[in-house]
């Protein structure tokens, strides 16, 4: 029985999707802690401009967003072709063992670092105290760990709400549309989300201040929706051409009526 299950095609490709989905987010998560600067990795000058009152803002960004673009891709060609259910549930997973992973994080550091070595095994390097440095780069504080989960699971949420309500209006047709247009609204909540409670509840941020960063962080996030736009063709094609045109045209119809 288990080995008809792993040949069968439409399940490979899910498993591939579902795995890349997880570990995607989970490194996405891992990574958030630092910060970059846009401008200086385009090769270009930092010019500081003014939003909503608040002045001094750059494109100043988490690391993360250098992932959660192909999460978001990820989520509509699975939605594509396995529905709803299908999105909900590898979503639901990538909480869990994002979750999971923090907890880990957690334990490992507090468990008693080792003095005689490894604290200061690095000095050379311009690290001094090895301890302090992994509890600064894993020990991320709990309101942007909690804020960002939540975040996540309601964007995926909608996203996947979004995306169906154009496919049945627009039919087969118009991939761009619905995927583009998910993402566009599902990011625009998961921006202000994140902020709101990492920022507003977590570090008490004026709203002002939660509104022009979140501005700022969605410009971006919206740019490289539409850039990656025609990566999504690429995935499906290259779906499409490993199932068959047939096989394709049956588990669409099929994801259109799983809710």
């Amino acid at each position: 029985m288990i080995h008809k299950i792993l040949a069968d095609k439409p399940t490979k490709v899910f498993l591939l999707m579902a795995c890349f989905f997880v570990a995607n987010a989970l490194i996405a998560e891992c990574i958030g802690g630092k910060l970059f600067s846009l401008e200086a990795a385009l090769g270009m000058v930092q010019h500081p401009f003014s939003l909503l009152g608040e002045d001094g803002l750059t494109y100043t960004l988490t690391a993360g967003v250098l992932l959660w673009p192909l999460e978001f891709i990820m989520t509509d060609v699975v939605n594509e072709y396995y529905g709803p259910k299908a999105v909900r549930r590898i979503s639901y997973i990538a909480v869990g063992l994002i979750s999971y992973a923090f907890i880990m994080f957690f334990l490992a550091i507090k468990v008693p670092a080792e003095k005689s070595f490894w604290i200061g095994s690095q000095a050379n390097e311009g690290v001094p105290d090895m301890q302090a440095a992994f509890s600064s780069i894993f020990g991320q504080g709990m309101w942007i760990i909690f804020g960002s989960l939540i975040a996540f699971l309601v964007s995926q949420i909608l996203d996947v709400w979004v995306f169906h309500r154009i496919k049945k209006i627009t039919g087969e047709k118009k991939v761009w549309l619905r995927a583009t247009g998910s993402t566009l609204v599902s990011q625009l909540i998961d921006s202000f989300v994140v902020l709101f409670i990492a920022f507003k509840l977590g570090r008490g941020w004026s709203y002002q201040r939660v509104l022009a960063v979140g501005l700022v962080n969605y410009s971006y996030k919206a740019t490289m929706a539409i850039v990656l736009t025609p990566l999504i063709y690429l995935i499906e094609g290259a779906i499409e051409r490993y199932l068959g045109e047939e096989r394709v045209r049956e588990m669409k119809a099929a994801a259109m009526t799983v809710e």
